[in-house]
């Protein structure tokens, strides 16, 4: 498994360093969207636009938003591209087995995600003048989002591995996260405070945001919910992977495009 890692590693770093445009417009992209949705809620408000310390909150929610898109999209879009070239049946006849080799992928381009991320964070804090706290108690929240996401990215991968073309779901799903991850679930009460911690990846971000933007202690309680949230969105993302890989090998869907 280290072998397999190493190799991941090697390639996604060679594929960084080989095509540096992909990520630098990756990075304005993302930058200038947000920067311009600030704007004009800026121009729309007029003078009254006050935004305070939700400002802070905000900026963690659409940065989480970005993180969980580029993990998604790197095992969706990995895999219709390998079906597109046609190497798709050699990654699932693959002695490590095609959960693995994805995985691998995935964590082996975590660094460089994580990297990209940082430094669209630092241009957006400078661009907006929000200032946000990073503990180290972070990591916490932080390692159980990423588990949720590589479970959603697990399976939407299921569906890419199926159907081939998921641009549109792609797309739609992207909008359904953006819903989850920037709204202020940690002000929900009752029976919403309840459903918001079933929802993947929500305990995660409201300690993220408490974290980074309220400066608020960190609960141990939330942090074990979080971390459950977290591995059981992961378990059920790599077991409908699982069944989607012996239903395509069933229909005779890696041979073919």
């Amino acid at each position: 498994m280290i072998d397999l890692l190493l190799a991941e590693w090697r390639r996604n770093w060679t594929q960084f360093i080989r095509y540096p445009i992909e990520a630098i417009g990756g990075i304005l992209i993302t930058t200038i969207v947000f920067y311009g949705l600030f704007l004009s809620a800026g121009y729309i408000a007029g003078s009254a636009f006050q935004v305070g310390d939700r400002l802070d909150a905000i900026v963690v929610g659409y940065v989480l938003w970005t993180l969980v898109i580029f993990i998604i999209s790197d095992i969706s879009l990995g895999l219709q591209v390998e079906a597109q070239t046609g190497t798709l049946e050699q990654v699932f006849l693959s002695p490590f087995g095609a959960p693995r080799v994805f995985l691998a992928r995935a964590i082996a381009s975590l660094g460089l995600r994580l990297l990209v991320i940082a430094t669209i964070l630092l241009i957006i804090l400078g661009l907006t003048g929000s200032r946000l706290n990073f503990p180290p108690t972070l990591i916490f929240p932080l390692v159980s989002m990423i588990l949720a996401a590589y479970g959603l990215a697990f399976i939407i991968g299921s569906c890419a591995l199926l159907f081939k073309q998921i641009q549109q779901l792609l797309g739609l799903f992207q909008f359904v996260l953006l819903f989850l991850l920037a709204t202020p679930t940690e002000t929900w009460t009752g029976t919403a405070r309840l459903l918001s911690r079933l929802l993947p990846m929500i305990p995660s971000a409201d300690l993220l945001r408490d974290l980074m933007a309220k400066q608020a202690a960190i609960d141990p309680q939330n942090v074990l919910i979080a971390f459950a949230n977290g591995l059981a969105y992961f378990a059920i993302g790599l077991a409908i992977f699982r069944w989607a890989e012996q239903r395509a090998k069933q229909r005779g869907l890696l041979g073919g495009y």
